[in-house]
């Protein structure tokens, strides 16, 4: 007998709610719609129609994987970060709440130089932080790199997919040496890179561990090497009074702090996430080479 969307979408909800998942309406609703090819908003206006088998097969496989830990934004292929759909397969990081707080910072970073300055996303990954920015101020000029091509992919689709393309050019460098001549300077560098250190990712969370991308998540012996580096090599790329800002591990902002100071940055602070942990460090280059 012939099934509505409605139809499926109440037995994988029972399915999940069964299994113990917490948003199991809206993971039912996500998962559903990705399976069908539609948005959330065009999935919740056909409830009503019928649907194929090949659909609702496809779907239930879906479920099974999300039972068996997989994260619900690799199965569905698509996540929100700040407002924007991105992108995301197991080669990029899934964007995270946390780090629209260095987005935020960000923001507010280049609106002192007018609106309009030149910004590194610097170990971009699926290029969340750079679209966030190019999209809220369509003025700057941003540059996404990273040293994997497999994620430059991803973030090249949604740059394009979020209509970005004028505003930012992906380029593949690598973070941990010297940066390419052709990259030129910036007036704000922005990092979220690897920051997991080496002995604490076989503690993580088996979502994290099992699926997303180690090199995307280790950060050295003590978390730090891709600050070391950055600090070191990139430091050359910023215009005088630039802004470097970095996402930060919990309990490590003081760590990067002193790092920027002894490399002769000036005015570093910290910004807390909601629940109270520095999650960004910021300072402020004064030198000229």
């Amino acid at each position: 007998m012939p099934k509505t969307y409605n139809d499926i979408y109440f037995s994988v909800r029972s399915k999940l709610r069964e299994s113990g998942v917490e948003a199991f309406s809206l993971e039912a609703r996500i998962l559903l719609a990705a399976a069908a090819g539609k948005t959330t908003e065009q999935l919740m206006r056909d409830m009503y129609l019928y649907t194929s088998p090949e659909i609702e097969e496809r779907t239930h496989s879906m479920i099974e994987r999300r039972l068996q830990g997989e994260p619900l934004a690799y199965i569905s292929g698509s996540w929100e970060f700040y407002g924007l759909p991105m992108t995301v397969t197991p080669d990029v990081l899934i964007p995270r709440m946390d780090t629209e707080i260095l987005v935020d910072a960000a923001i507010d970073a280049i609106k002192g130089f007018g609106m309009k300055g030149r910004v590194l996303d610097l170990c971009c990954g699926s290029g969340c932080i750079a679209c966030a920015i190019a999209n809220e101020l369509p003025a700057a000029r941003v540059v996404a790199a990273d040293i994997s091509p497999s994620a430059l992919e991803v973030c090249r689709k949604n740059i394009k997919d979020n209509k970005l393309t004028s505003r930012i050019i992906p380029m593949n460098a690598d973070a941990t040496t010297w940066p390419p001549m052709s990259i030129g300077s910036f007036d704000v560098i922005v990092s979220n890179p690897p920051y997991i250190p080496s002995f604490e990712l076989i503690e993580l969370d088996c979502s994290v561990r099992d699926y997303e991308p180690m090199t995307a998540l280790d950060g050295g012996e003590d978390g730090l090497d891709f600050y070391r580096a950055i600090i070191k090599y990139w430091t050359i790329t910023m215009r005088p009074n630039g802004l470097m800002m970095f996402e930060v591990g919990e309990g490590q902002a003081d760590e990067v702090k002193m790092m920027l100071l002894k490399a002769g940055f000036v005015s570093v602070e910290g910004r807390n996430d909601t629940l109270g942990f520095e999650r960004v460090v910021i300072g402020k280059w004064k030198n000229e080479f």
